[in-house]
């Protein structure tokens, strides 16, 4: 579909005088931003995903605005479009005629198919920064924080008896559409009653070796598909159908063979770690994730939101990662993202999970930034006890590579290696004649068969999170670290007031679009409040609670 030259939204001056007349001026938060920030999305901005000839388009700066507006209340396709038809505040914000008869509600996916094609979903909410800029809500250099929460994947959680059952069931089905012939001329007709409805757990055996027996035969028969395709030389090709793909990796996640050549069910301590196990044949790149007491199937969202006491609250930048990614992993993303959107903060705000040596280096040394959070306490029994030897009873000389303990004994050995993370550490060990003879040994090691035992992270690395310990202790720090607590109100406005918690997608790319979305919409929507002069809700406080003893 080609895109019209001169497809601008223009007010006519009849939906004005209309629309001014229904709604009281400075009423709606559409109309509001309208009138403030006039058009938010440009055709141009997206005229490279539409092709240059055939029919023209719906205007994609109009599609880009439906698109927040419908997230911003929850709509299906269906119910935007017809708001588009139908509400006056929605063809005022719009730039639409009165008489404007609107669009297909399939547009709306299409614009959404052709934003994941192109690689273009970030425009959505970088226009939208953009245009907040230009009007001074937002600004650079202030204070930002940054919170993650889960998203629920659009898939059913399955036992691992029921993942192999389901992957098998899916590739059958779509070979069936591929190659009916060539299938209904070697299967089994037993498979038909196996696989032809979905695997429910209710229906499987209870009994672990009668689970362990059907996990062999859906393997038996899993591997029998795969070496029919492959006695098949006309449809090897079958090899490449993202179906059967899958279940050559579930295979090898879930199955291995003993010393006799023999299909072997693996335990659950065998399985791939959970970065890269798969969880549902339907979505592939979800993934089991655990918080505290909280575990899902699906994706996390780390959202960045301005928190300056003069200025709206406006998330800044989105990352949509695995569940069971850890948050400090996304750290330098996130700086590196805000920092090509020339919206790098002076002060970040995260919690621990965020912050660690490298992170409080390298947001200082590349990017200029406070990373403003606690780190990680001091876990070793020397640390909990108010007498003995911690870490920060030695003295470290990092030219010499030498360190010196309470009693003046300098270390024996100084070796650079990395931990388990493969992060750079240094080991740095002590003499056992020396640590024996020692009148304070029961302060320092309990160790009977070595000297004491020191692993340092590098100089500056290691000097970050000893500041750190130290500051975060102190009423200047809980003090300052207090507007964190702020950064739950968007993780609560996108989750539940937006319906963000479980993804209408499947896939990250996707999830990724719609946490994108959401965060646009709560900027339209914060944007214009703020315009409006409405205030920010505060925490609502049942009537019973407001009766607790202060």
């Amino acid at each position: 579909m080609s895109l019209k030259p001169d497809n601008v939204c223009q007010i006519p001056e009849l939906t004005s005088r209309v629309a001014n007349a229904a709604f009281p001026k400075g009423d709606n938060i559409y109309m509001k931003m309208r009138d403030e920030c006039g058009v938010i999305y440009a055709d141009e901005a997206f005229a490279d995903l539409f092709a240059a000839r055939g029919k023209p388009a719906e205007a994609p700066s109009r599609l880009a605005l439906v698109t927040l507006m419908q997230y911003a209340e929850r709509m299906t396709d269906r119910e935007a479009a017809d708001a588009v038809r139908g509400r006056i505040d929605w063809k005022y914000a719009l730039g639409l005629d009165l008489e404007d008869a609107g669009f297909h509600y399939s547009v709306l996916s299409k614009f959404r198919s052709r934003l994941l094609a192109d690689s273009a979903e970030e425009r959505l909410l970088n226009l939208m920064l953009t245009a907040l800029q230009e009007k001074d809500l937002l600004k650079a250099a202030g204070k930002q924080r940054t919170d993650s929460t889960h998203i629920l994947g659009a898939i059913r959680t399955l036992n691992r008896l029921e993942l192999v059952g389901e992957t098998l069931r899916q590739a059958l089905n779509n070979l069936a559409m591929v190659v009916p012939d060539w299938l209904q001329s070697w299967v089994p007709v037993e498979w038909f009653e196996v696989y032809g409805e979905p695997i429910n757990g209710y229906r499987l055996p209870k009994e672990p070796t009668e689970q362990t027996q059907l996990a062999l035969a859906i393997g038996r028969d899993g591997i029998r598909l795969l070496w029919a395709i492959h006695q098949t030389p006309e449809y090897e090709w079958l090899h490449q159908v993202p179906a059967v793909q899958i279940v050559r990796q579930v295979w090898l996640q879930q199955y291995s063979y003993d010393e006799n050549s023999a299909l072997r069910w693996r335990t659950n301590k065998e399985t791939p770690p959970a970065t890269i196990r798969i969880v549902s044949p339907y979505d592939t790149e979800a993934r089991q994730g655990k918080k505290r007491e909280t575990k899902w199937l699906g994706y996390k969202v780390h959202l960045t939101e301005t928190c300056d006491p003069d200025a709206p609250k406006l998330i800044t930048n989105v990352e949509t990662r695995i569940a069971c990614q850890q948050d400090a992993k996304a750290t330098a993303d996130i700086h590196q993202s805000l920092a090509a959107k020339n919206l790098l903060p002076q002060q970040h705000i995260v919690d621990t999970a965020y912050v660690s040596g490298p992170q409080l280096v390298s947001s200082q040394n590349s990017y200029g930034i406070d990373l403003l959070g606690p780190v990680l306490p001091d876990t070793s029994w020397q640390a909990q006890e108010p007498d003995a030897y911690d870490l920060t009873r030695f003295q470290i000389d990092w030219e010499q590579e030498k360190a010196l303990c309470p009693q003046g004994y300098a270390s024996k050995s100084w070796k650079p290696t990395k931990d388990r993370h493969r992060q750079p550490i240094i080991s740095i060990r002590f003499s056992l004649k020396n640590c024996n003879g020692c009148p304070d040994r029961a302060l320092c090691t309990t160790s009977t068969k070595q000297g004491r035992h020191l692993t340092v992270r590098p100089q500056a690395e290691h000097e970050a999170i000893q500041t750190r310990r130290q500051y975060q202790v102190t009423d200047e720090f809980r003090e300052a670290y207090a507007i964190r607590a702020g950064v739950e109100g968007v993780v609560s406005q996108a989750a539940y007031a937006l319906n963000g918690r479980r993804t209408r997608y499947r896939g990250l790319a996707k999830t990724h679009l719609q946490n994108l979305i959401t965060s646009a919409a709560i900027n339209l929507r914060r944007g214009a409040n703020w315009l409006l002069g409405i205030e920010t809700a505060t925490t609502p406080v049942t009537r019973f609670a407001a009766l607790a003893p202060s």
